[in-house]
């Protein structure tokens, strides 16, 4: 209930600081790939790792689920990468390698997660559809447009990491 409350209260914040007419997407997370993260810990601590999981497969399934009930609950879209990763159907590979540790995406799970996340947004929120540039095809360039995607925040290299709040108008 505490991850419930966190979630809607982030929500509501930024909604409070952008305006209620912000477009939110909630994620849920990934699954946990039991295997990969005790030869993670095993790899790291060596004869220190204690060969317990800190963080367990239903554990991420619990969060999972959580996001799912307050997506559902505020009326948002909720990208479901938990199921969408153990989906054999929406994977062109074993949910496992979309983990570099077990635990946290690796190239492949961000590059699955950046396109079910471009998917979900032109199926959900066309408005918001990034246009690829014409001469590159890529997203991430300064030719790329969206109709009506409005800055609300700083970019990344205009944040003051010392004193952030200033940098959001705080």
């Amino acid at each position: 209930e505490r991850y419930k409350s966190n979630i809607k209260e982030i929500a509501s914040l930024t909604r409070k600081n952008f305006g209620e007419d912000v477009n939110l997407i909630l994620i849920a997370p990934p699954p946990v790939c039991h295997d990969a993260r005790l030869k993670f810990q095993k790899d790291k601590y060596k004869d220190k790792a204690t060969g317990k999981l800190e963080r367990t497969l239903e554990l991420s399934g619990q969060y999972a689920k959580a996001m799912t009930e307050v997506a559902t609950e505020l009326e948002l879209p909720c990208l479901d990468v938990w199921t969408m990763m153990q989906d054999s159907s929406s994977t062109t590979q074993p949910w496992q390698e979309y983990l570099s540790d077990g635990l946290h995406l690796s190239a492949a799970g961000n590059k699955f997660v950046g396109e079910a996340l471009i998917d979900l947004i032109n199926d959900l929120l066309p408005e918001l559809a990034v246009t690829p540039c014409t001469y590159t095809g890529n997203i991430n360039s300064s030719s790329r447009s969206s109709i009506s995607m409005r800055r609300i925040a700083p970019w990344h290299d205009e944040i003051d990491y010392l004193q952030p709040e200033k940098s959001f108008g705080a």
